[in-house]
């Protein structure tokens, strides 16, 4: 079994409709193995993965790669996937199956408060983040390659990022909301957390106005 480091928060159609997203976002990674899949999910939210078959340890590599995975024990100096929890003066909150607390000054994201860098970042509430586990004698870090990830999208076309909604539900409101021609393609994020990469000439502020009030989600912008 795989549990993979994504969060399913939703509920009632909605968490349907997420469940019916993550089988065919698995489907699509391992279909063509020789194996069969379950999907459940935790009392915590995570979804996790159940595989039989000849190519099982192949199709678990897969998703591990994919999704990351929620392991019961954390070893130091190893990297993990956790989600955005909380934030508050002294840095962020990750769940990776247990709380790990990532200090304001491990971030590595530049000046400000946690708060101010979640803003900067457009950091929505769930979001999968990398970070190397410290242990109980050092301070756990944002992973390098996710703090290179983070800038990237400061330099680079505007965003609007979501939660509580699959990438199909997020296009689909760009797009009856009259913004197919504003935005170049919806990232997926986690199972529930999409980045919607803006063309050159589209403001991330005036697009989240404009399609706040069809999507019953958090909305923040990243402003290059």
């Amino acid at each position: 079994m795989v549990v993979l480091a994504t969060k399913l928060y939703v509920e009632g159609d909605a968490r349907e409709r997420a469940l019916d997203s993550l089988r065919s976002l698995v489907d699509n990674e391992i279909g063509d193995l020789e194996v069969e899949f379950e999907l459940g999910v935790r009392h915590d939210d995570f979804p996790s993965v159940t595989i039989e078959g000849e190519d099982a340890t192949v199709a678990r590599n897969v998703l591990r790669e994919e999704f990351g995975e929620i392991v019961p024990d954390l070893e130091a100096g190893e990297t993990y996937v956790g989600t955005l929890e909380s934030w508050d003066d002294e840095g962020f909150v990750l769940d990776a199956g247990q709380a790990v607390r990532i200090p304001a000054d491990e971030l590595d994201l530049g000046p400000g408060s946690p708060t101010q860098i979640r803003e900067r970042y457009g950091l929505v509430q769930h979001v999968p983040l990398r970070f190397v586990y410290g242990g109980e004698d050092e301070a756990s870090t944002l992973a390098d390659e996710e703090v290179d990830r983070l800038y990237e999208w400061t330099r680079g076309a505007g965003r609007l990022n979501v939660n509580s909604a699959t990438r199909a539900e997020v296009r689909a409101t760009l797009n009856r909301a009259g913004h197919a021609q504003d935005y170049v393609t919806v990232e997926r994020l986690g199972l529930l957390e999409q980045s919607v990469i803006c063309t050159d000439d589209t403001d991330p502020p005036g697009l989240l106005a404009s399609v706040g009030e069809y999507l019953p989600a958090e909305l923040r912008c990243v402003v290059p």
